[in-house]
């Protein structure tokens, strides 16, 4: 795919503090990118920025090779769809689909068959002549990408567009709304701070924190093979353990010594040791390669989860096997279970669950900051 955005050096400060630090990104014409990041990281003025409904403060931005940063958001081949829809409630949903297209003065005959062609897209076949005010909110987030799409952009940007949705309903516009890029071919930038959000939809994953991008790569690469400490916590659930790396393919954690897959380091060089969760195997204490004692079990459906004390660092384990609280138990890890990381400013800072429980989980999901 082409190279259809660029942004170069993109910097952005309010009221003296700095919300994108020198971003670098190029976005390929036909992908579906993600930007993902916790609320204050940069995403959305990211987003903004490529919209044209803000300024940076330094840096260039590219649209099929050509300077942008003074084009006005109308002259743009870009249109947005915003979490709160922006419907008009006065019109039916033929009628805001239309909008746009009345706008540019197109004629009757093309707006009822461009219209007409959305209503198919969108599944909303017989809507026409309904009240937005009527429609669910799935409905409702569809007449609105119906509209975003009828003008025929370039580029769709959608900002935490499925935000107010219940679960299931998220997790059904998800599928759709992969399914209509897909069959329109057209570039989507995606803002979320929904980890399974990104990891189900996108083509492109771009990871942001503190107003700069942390990883770039697919959601599998993204998840599998972390940059940092801040990806493989953001990204699913992570045990992430100090370590020393003795020599390529030994690491040194938590009292033991393992075989992995990595090398390329200093001889014991201090690394972080990340260990997803479902790539733990339950054994019997003298099996183990790492003993600790069940501080809490959680039945989660398909699998509980242990928290398990070794050594007073907090690892969490996701087992169809059950174990009773306070029971010994024994980890086995394979090797290509093991992903060593480079020490960064986030080392220390997350992969102990020793204060997790799910209403801690719930908190870290509300919107308790101003995304910028």
């Amino acid at each position: 795919m082409a190279k259809l955005i660029e942004l170069k050096g993109i910097t952005k400060s309010y009221d003296g503090e700095v919300i994108l630090n020198s971003i670098n990104l190029y976005i390929r014409d036909g992908e579906f990118i993600t930007l993902l990041g916790p609320s204050g990281c940069g995403k959305t003025t990211t987003l903004r920025i490529i919209g044209g409904f803000e300024t940076a403060d330094e840096g260039e931005l590219y649209f099929d090779g050509t300077e942008i940063s003074d084009v006005p958001p109308h002259k743009r081949q870009v249109n947005t769809v915003f979490q709160k829809y922006a419907l008009f409630p006065h019109l039916n949903v033929y009628e805001n689909i239309a909008f746009p297209l009345r706008m540019k003065k197109i004629s009757e005959e093309d707006i009822k068959k461009r219209v007409t062609e959305m209503l198919k897209m969108v599944a909303l076949v017989g809507f026409e002549n309904k009240s937005v005010s009527t429609l669910s909110g799935g409905q409702q987030q569809r007449v609105a990408i119906a509209r975003a799409l009828v003008s025929h952009p370039k580029v769709l940007l959608l900002d935490e567009p499925l935000g107010a949705l219940d679960l299931k309903l998220r997790k059904d516009m998800q599928n759709e709304l992969k399914t209509i890029q897909k069959a329109i071919g057209i570039t989507f930038i995606y803002v979320t701070h929904d980890q399974e959000e990104a990891l189900s939809m996108s083509d492109t994953i771009v990871v942001m924190a503190d107003g700069e991008i942390q990883q770039i790569g697919t959601p599998t690469d993204i998840y599998n093979e972390p940059k940092n400490a801040f990806v493989a916590d953001f990204i699913g659930e992570s045990n992430i353990v100090d370590g020393i790396m003795l020599e390529d393919k030994k690491v040194r954690m938590s009292g033991h010594t393992f075989d992995c897959l990595d090398g390329g380091y200093d001889k014991n060089e201090p690394v972080d040791v990340v260990v997803r969760p479902e790539d733990v195997d339950v054994v019997k204490p003298e099996n183990g390669m790492l003993t600790g004692i069940v501080s809490s079990v959680t039945f989660k459906g398909v699998h509980y989860e242990i928290i398990v004390d070794i050594k007073g660092f907090k690892w969490m384990i996701q087992s169809t096997d059950y174990v009773a609280p306070d029971e010994k138990i024994g980890l086995f890890i394979e090797p290509d279970a093991i992903h060593v990381m480079k020490k960064s400013k986030y080392s220390g800072k997350f992969g102990d669950y020793s204060s997790f429980s799910d209403e801690l989980d719930t908190l870290s999901d509300a919107d308790t900051a101003e995304e910028f």
